[in-house]
């Protein structure tokens, strides 16, 4: 199962940041990305539509002059996520201004689409799309996707039903393509774990809320920390997909978290009036119990990389940077 070279450029440990509304910002992408893991944000949190040109400059400026400063680690690629569906009235914009700064890598969700993913590939970029079932990962790559993210049960925001070891099973049996998988990978220990199921890069996402450089409220960073799996609620009110929430934010809106209503999958954006998903209700994922404290984000990475260390070494298994030597 071999990667392409773009997923296998400057990474530390094998990593995808997952792309986090609202919450994924330069800042973020950047510290990811320069510490090894490839940084994300969805091309919608650039708001107004023109400051995502501003966001990829600085992007791609910063990273290259690191780059020139480290020849020797260079920073891993960044991504772009596009909302496919056809209430982002954004979309054709923002892909021209993605081709216009040749944007390595692009993940897509709510839907696959074939002129999207020939666009992409028209400036050199790659198509990864999240999936949550076998069906689904099918038309996908049907549809020119170059890999898929498989986002199983527990992972933070618009997450799947399936076991992880199941949804991959069922992928790997047809596809040797580049596959991630998401789903409470907070730790090492799930990276490996990960990788030992039939994923080549683990999708990382909750556990970066509460870094120093993200884009969330102290608040909800520190509700990161405090919380754990059972803290987490499933539902489809909010944006009309069923997302994995944090259980005190839904109580602090003044909402039963345990009676919540289904709401109509067609209506897409809102379930409620009354209050907004990802602004006043909380994403997160069952991985959350491995956060402990707020960190800069290159400290969480550097968690991350000594317990995936460790547990390799645990197992037996080579160390990464052994692969590395190897594979050069």
């Amino acid at each position: 199962m071999a990667l392409p070279a773009v997923l296998r450029r400057g990474l530390s440990i094998p990593v995808v940041g997952s792309p986090l509304f609202i919450i994924s910002n330069p800042n973020l992408v950047i510290a990811q990305c320069k510490a090894g893991v490839v940084g994300s944000f969805p091309a919608l949190n650039a708001r107004p539509e023109h400051v995502l040109g501003e966001w990829l400059d600085r992007i791609t400026t910063e990273l290259a002059e690191y780059n020139a400063k480290h020849p020797e680690k260079p920073a891993a690629p960044f991504a772009v996520n596009q909302i496919v569906h056809k209430s982002n009235d954004r979309l054709q914009h923002d892909l021209g201004v993605c081709a216009e700064y040749k944007v390595p890598i692009v993940i897509t969700s709510l839907g696959a689409r074939e002129d999207v993913n020939q666009a992409i590939h028209g400036w050199g970029g790659i198509v990864l799309h999240d999936v949550i079932n076998n069906t689904f990962a099918r038309k996908a790559i049907e549809k020119g996707a170059d890999g898929l993210i498989a986002v199983a049960a527990g992972a933070g925001g618009h997450a799947g039903t399936l076991s992880p070891f199941a949804l991959i099973h069922e992928i790997r049996e047809w596809f040797d393509g580049p596959l991630l998988l998401s789903g409470a990978i907070g730790n090492g220990n799930a990276i490996l774990a990960a990788q030992a199921a039939g994923a080549d890069l683990a999708y990382v996402g909750s556990a970066f809320i509460a870094t120093h450089e993200a884009n969330a409220v102290d608040a909800y960073k520190q509700m990161i920390v405090e919380s754990g799996a059972s803290d987490i609620v499933y539902s489809n009110l909010f944006t009309g997909v069923h997302g994995n929430y944090l259980r005190s934010s839904i109580v602090a809106s003044g909402l039963d978290p345990d009676a919540l209503p289904q709401s109509d999958p067609s209506a897409m954006n809102f379930g409620s009036t009354r209050v907004k998903p990802w602004k006043d209700i909380w994403g997160a994922g069952q991985g959350i119990g491995a956060v402990k404290d707020v960190l800069p984000a290159a400290e969480l990475i550097a968690r991350l990389k000594r317990e995936y260390e460790a547990a390799r070494e645990r197992l037996g298994v080579a160390s990464a940077s052994a692969e590395a030597t190897a594979v050069a």
